[in-house]
Parts: C-alpha cells; structure tokens; sequence
C-alpha cells in the first residue's frame, strides 16, 4: 500500500518544497504531496540550486494552497514550521498520524549571497537527515 503524505509549512517555498523532493527521490512508490497555508508565487530560487546539488530537480514544483488537499485522506501530515514567530498550519483532514519536524526558515536568512547561501545548505542537510530518521522509522518500519 503506497503511504500519502502531505508536508505542510507556510509558503510552501522552501522546506516543504525540498522535504517533499526528498522523500520522493528516496521512494518513488510514495504520493508526496506539500502546501502552504499562505503559498509564496514561486519556489525560491535557492531552495531549487542546493537541492539540484544533491541531483534532485524540484524547479517544477508549484506553491500550492493547503486547502487543495483538505478533502484527501494522508496517512502523514508533517509540519515543517520552525520558530516561534511562525504559526504552524493544523491540517483539518482526514490524517493517520501528524508530525511536527521544525526547521528554520531558510528565506529568512540574511547576509552575504555566501552566507545565505550556507543558510540554506544547512537547513537542506538537516531537512535530508531527519526525514530519512522518518522514512527509515515509520514508513519502512510499518512495512513489516
């Protein structure tokens, strides 16, 4: 049975965008879906470079609004929000399990190009490692 997962944050730009191409290139037999609950009008330019330096192509990707998916059943939905000044989206659907992995948001990131740049290599590496911890605990670890 393919698990359906939807990755929510806030304008859908940046970590859910790369979250969602993750967890894709990882098991293609998934239905990965992200949204936001006040999209942006593109996925950010940086987010689109250091996830293409990891071999994963999410230029085609589109903000979209949470409320597309509010009639679909996930068996995830996995909040990626990060500090406190943000307000971190409840799905009102039909849910099997809610998830909170916070990550900063990348967007925010100020500095020279260099600096913003290691901002959002950062936040990809950590994005990568904790949703492999997820993909390896409960999508794999519910296969069995």
């Amino acid at each position: 049975m393919k698990k359906k997962i939807l990755i929510l944050c806030t304008g859908n730009s940046c970590r859910s965008q790369m979250a969602e191409g993750f967890l894709k290139d990882m098991d293609p037999e998934l239905q990965v879906f992200s949204a936001g609950t006040n999209p942006s009008g593109q996925v950010h330019p940086k987010a689109i470079e250091v996830m293409s330096e990891l071999a994963i192509d999410i230029s085609e990707n589109r903000p979209e609004n949470v409320d597309k998916y509010l009639n679909q059943a996930f068996d995830y939905v996995i909040t990626v929000c990060g500090g406190a000044k943000e307000s971190c989206p409840t799905f009102q659907g039909k849910v099997g399990k809610n998830l909170h992995i916070g990550f900063d948001d990348p967007a925010d990131a100020i500095g020279t190009e260099e600096e913003i740049y290691a901002e959002f290599r950062r936040i990809r590496d950590e994005i990568l490692r904790d949703f492999t911890r997820f993909y390896e605990d409960q999508v794999i670890g519910q296969k069995g």
